[in-house]
């Protein structure tokens, strides 16, 4: 990956367009980044991050989206970072715009825009650019894939951050497996533990459930086969479960089968013994039937001897009916003539009597006669009636136009009196429009005040606190100072009288007849003594561990001092020398006048409008005038047309109304008459066929009467019987015959006849001997059935339990397997002699590979004396770590690197990471990196390290290499000509390149 150029544009502390030339950096291999604390120099390589994954890197994450953005930019100008770089052979360009909060377009107040991205390749072939995608999602897993490696990586790798690996060069074997485990991507090793672990616990449930089933199933047949079972007391996972449950079974089945043959024999006993009672109960009900049957037959032979002149009487009585049936329908003309009869003379009685006198004696032909000629008077009525409805409608029509008069008289005197103050109105809305539009341009005025006065106000009071902060800060720093004074004086004291009795502790190893380790001797005439007050290893440690304590609280406080002074510098810078007190003053008479002039101007939309709708009312009250104008000359030519009408039309109602007071009263009279009329005609001939009908009816029945054998009509209707009267006489008529031959019919068997002869039977003591033996065959059938359904239980649990035993055979082995697989990769077995977890075991090996790769640049840059080990020893809970130590070439011994110096710290801590950059390159694919960035740290370096330092990098062209120190150290702008400046100014900080 190389980069090509940088173009930033309103991000960080850079408020305007910033451009970079890493083509012409790069050229001369080293080149350094430089400017004073605070102006911006790690905002440049957050700008190469952001514009690589959207992020910036470590702790810097919070500042994302429009906190990106600089303090410094113009309301209107947007922030974007884009990157020109080559990577993977493919010439690319990167360009990215963070959420912008940006003014409105129209009216006041902002509004949001959201994150853009392009990505551009270069077609080498045409010469040009071509976009390729603009989606966040695509980009990110392109750039990701041609890169090789995660943000995280690319950050420990390419840009190599102040202080990271001096603390990772100290950290604890935890500390460093998290950070090589992000760096190594090892997460699949952990998951490949943790998916053993959970294989491991989900087996040994299944196994458990499978045990707890089988015992299951062995409590059941338990149950089942009551004292025939004998199982011991077992629980899942006991060795000896699937044994002992099969052996009980198979005895409890024995058991169980020996039972069902002995009930088998039991109930072919009671089922002989019941079919025996069963017939004799049979036999004993059949003789007491046949008894009860003569005994019934002969009482029901009694009652219909009792009942026998009653049904002769009724037998006299159908016959009658049957003779009168024939004048049936005779009686039933006679009774329908008359009573329609009786309707007729009742109608033509109610209709002359709603005639007029002069009508009562006339017939059915004069009533008729005189229906007639009122109905041809009534038809000459039709068109006197069409002139009183049209008579009517031209009153209603003069009605309406009077009507219309008087609403076209309100109209024009509203219309002239609204228009005559049309001038005065017009200007009031006028007045009120360029009120509101003056409000409206001093709040925009003052908008653009708003926001540097707020950035003036909030750096006027972080100034104030900083204020207070540096006071605190300063004052920790001088305590944590003189604290690591008085510990490092302490250390060298005990460390120098350990020395002093060192020997006395070589002594007390020695042993007679075994070598001193510093003579060789093998006798010890006279070993030396401890002293009182010896000073012994673990003192001395306990005093260097409390120093160094002391020094890293030290270096923290300066850093905050350091933090302090910088923050109080830029809030200064901001917010001047003016108090805050007066700025909140002069903020607030702002934000007063900004409030009333937003109000003021909220005002200019409602007061358009209202004048708008002013003008629309003027013209349409212009054209409500003329309109009525118009309306008042059609009117008066239809009125006169109306009135002529009218006079024509009432001259001939008067002849056609007579002396009813309209046509309508006199049609409806006549219409009356007509019907009345028509009605009585219609009813006097009925009457008159009514009684000509009667008359035959009561001669045919007469007629009917005499022809049935019946003296007069009278006995004839008193003979005859109705349809429910017939059927009752009728039923019991043939009850009588049925019972009757139903009884001879009985005493006729031979049978019943032939029991009656016999003592009488006795059924109780024959039902009570079947009970008993029933009872006996269902107590035998339920012994016989249940000790089936032991059999066929004890069975198909058995068969279950055998099939749950060779089910769960491998199951377990696969159990032991997986254990044994989870428990090494866990490092709790005992063939994982170091306990190391298997992905600890993996970092163990990267971290192997990472110190050899450091130690080639270490020893060159410490003059051949130190070299980074890799360790294994075991640490907490017996398991091994992740130990880095440098051998130090001068004593032979390895140290802890927390006995190396600042300056050593830092060239062993930058090894490491150029070495950590190597590995994770070639993990990655072997993408070649040709542009690294180094971020602080030379400060802490005599001269000679340095030029050792700086040889060391400039070595790294061999590869093809550049590398950028980013430095305020002024011995580097001496010896790196090619250098991009960082200037801090009011109006944020710009980029300017030299010797390039």
């Amino acid at each position: 990956m190389r980069l090509h150029r940088l173009d930033i544009t309103a991000f960080g502390p850079f408020g305007g367009s910033q451009s970079v030339d890493f083509d012409a950096l790069s050229a001369a291999g080293l080149f350094l980044l430089h400017g004073p604390t605070g102006a911006g120099k790690t905002s440049v390589l957050d700008a190469v991050c952001y514009a690589l994954y959207g992020s910036v890197p470590g702790a810097r994450q919070s500042g994302q989206g429009m906190h990106l953005r600089s303090d410094h930019a113009e309301p209107r100008t947007r922030t974007e970072v884009r990157l020109d770089l080559t990577v993977a052979g493919r010439r690319l360009e990167i360009t990215r715009q963070p959420p912008w909060e940006r003014p409105k377009l129209r009216g006041t107040g902002t509004t949001v825009d959201k994150a853009q991205t392009w990505l551009r390749e270069y077609d080498s072939a045409a010469g040009a650019w071509k976009d390729s995608s603009r989606s966040h999602q695509e980009i990110g897993e392109e750039i990701a894939q041609l890169l090789g490696m995660s943000r995280e990586q690319f950050c420990q790798v390419v840009l190599l951050p102040q202080g990271d690996f001096a603390r990772f060069l100290r950290a604890d074997a935890e500390a460093r497996g998290r950070l090589l485990g992000r760096l190594f991507d090892t997460q699949r090793f952990a998951d490949v533990e943790k998916r053993l672990a959970e294989r491991r616990r989900a087996t040994e449930a299944r196994v458990r459930e499978g045990d707890a089933a089988l015992l299951a199933d062995a409590h059941r047949m338990q149950q089942e086969a009551g004292d025939a079972m004998e199982l011991p007391e077992l629980a899942p996972g006991d060795p000896g479960l699937a044994d002992a449950v099969l052996g009980a079974a198979a005895v409890a089945r024995a058991t169980a089968r020996e039972r069902l043959t002995v009930a088998h024999c039991r109930l072919a006993a009671a089922e002989s013994a019941h079919a025996a009672t069963r017939r004799a109960l049979d036999d004993v009900r059949e003789l007491a039937r046949l008894q009860s049957r003569f005994a019934e037959a002969r009482q029901r032979a009694e009652r219909l001897q009792e009942r026998a002149s009653a049904h002769q009487e009724a037998q006299r009585r159908m016959e009658r009916s049957r003779k009168a049936e024939a004048v049936a329908p005779a009686l039933e003309l006679r009774e329908a003539a008359e009573e329609e009869h009786r309707r007729a003379a009742s109608a033509e009685a109610r209709t002359r009597g709603m005639l007029p006198d002069s009508y009562a004696d006339a017939g059915a032909a004069g009533l008729a006669a005189a229906a007639r000629r009122t109905a041809e008077e009534l038809g000459g009525l039709e068109a006197a009636r069409r002139a009183e409805q049209r008579l009517a409608e031209l009153a209603e029509e003069r009605s309406g136009l009077d009507r219309q008069e008087r609403a076209d008289e309100d109209v024009l005197r509203d219309a002239e009196t609204w228009l005559a103050e049309w001038d005065a109105t017009r200007a009031a809305l006028q007045a009120r429009v360029d009120s509101a539009q003056e409000a409206a341009t001093r709040a925009e005025q003052l908008a653009v005040q708003r926001e540097p006065m707020r950035g003036r106000l909030d750096a006027a009071r972080t100034r104030d606190q900083l204020a207070a902060d540096l006071e605190d800060a300063q004052r920790r720093a001088l305590t944590s100072e003189q604290r690591g004074l008085d510990a490092r004086a302490h250390w060298l004291d005990l460390k120098e009288q350990r020395l002093n009795g060192i020997a006395a502790e070589l002594a007390a190893h020695l042993t007679d007849g075994e070598p001193c380790a510093v003579c060789g001797a093998t006798e010890h005439p006279a070993p030396a003594r401890k002293v009182a007050g010896h000073v012994d290893r673990e003192t001395e440690d306990r005093a260097l561990a409390a120093y160094q304590r002391a020094e890293e609280q030290h270096t923290e406080d300066q850093r905050r001092l350091g933090v302090v002074r910088e923050a109080l510098a830029a809030a200064t810078a901001e917010a001047g020398d003016t108090p805050t007190a007066q700025l909140e003053e002069a903020a607030a008479e702002l934000e007063h006048e900004y409030v009333r002039a937003r109000r003021d101007a909220s005002a200019l939309h409602a007061a358009h409008e209202e004048l708008r709708r002013a003008e629309y009312e003027r013209e349409q009250r212009f054209a409500d005038r003329q309109q009525a104008a118009v309306r008042a000359a059609s009117r008066l030519t239809r009125r006169e047309t109306l009135e002529r009408e009218q006079d024509q039309l009432e001259t001939e109602l008067t002849k056609a109304r007579g002396t009813s007071g309209s046509v309508a009263a006199r049609a409806a009279q006549l219409e009356r008459q007509t019907v009345l009329l028509t009605d009585a005609a219609d009813a006097v001939r009925a009457a008159e066929d009514a009684a000509q009908r009667l008359k035959d009816a009561d001669a045919r029945l007469a007629d009917a009467a005499y022809r049935a054998g019946f003296d007069t009509p009278q006995d004839a209707a008193a003979a005859l019987l109705d349809a429910a009267a017939h059927r009752e006489l009728q039923h019991r008529l043939d009850a009588w015959q049925a019972e009757e031959a139903a009884v001879r019919a009985v005493l006729a068997e031979a049978d019943t006849a032939a029991a009656a002869q016999r003592p009488p039977a006795d059924p109780a003591t024959a039902e009570r001997a079947a009970a008993t033996a029933e009872h006996l065959l269902r107590e035998a059938a339920s012994a016989r059935d249940a000790a089936a359904r032991c059999c066929a239980e004890l069975d198909r649990l058995s068969a279950r339990a055998g099939q749950a035993v060779r089910r769960l055979a491998p199951l377990r082995e696969e159990y032991d397997r997986v254990a044994r697989l989870a428990a090494l990769t866990a490092g709790t077995s005992a063939d994982n002699e170091r306990k190391m977890r298997l992905e600890s075991y993996v970092l163990a090996a990267r971290l192997e590979q990472v110190a050899a790769a450091a130690t080639a640049r270490l020893q060159r840059m410490s003059s051949g004396r130190y070299t980074l080990v890799h360790s294994d020893d075991r640490t907490g809970r017996g398991r091994s770590g992740l130990g880095l130590h440098v051998v130090d070439a001068w004593t032979g011994r390895e140290r802890d690197t927390a006995t190396l110096s600042g300056g050593e710290t830092f060239f062993a801590s930058l090894a490491l990471a150029l070495g950590l950059a190597d590995v994770v390159t070639d993990e990655a694919g072997g993408i070649r990196l040709d542009t690294l960035f180094i971020d602080e740290g030379f400060g802490s370096l005599d001269d000679q390290t340095l030029d050792e330092v700086l040889d060391v990098l400039d070595s790294l062209r061999e590869r093809d290499r550049s590398v950028g120190i980013v430095s305020h150290v002024p011995d580097l702008r001496r010896r790196i000509h090619a250098q991009l400046e960082v200037v801090k100014g009011r109006a944020g900080s710009a980029l300017r390149q030299r010797g390039v």
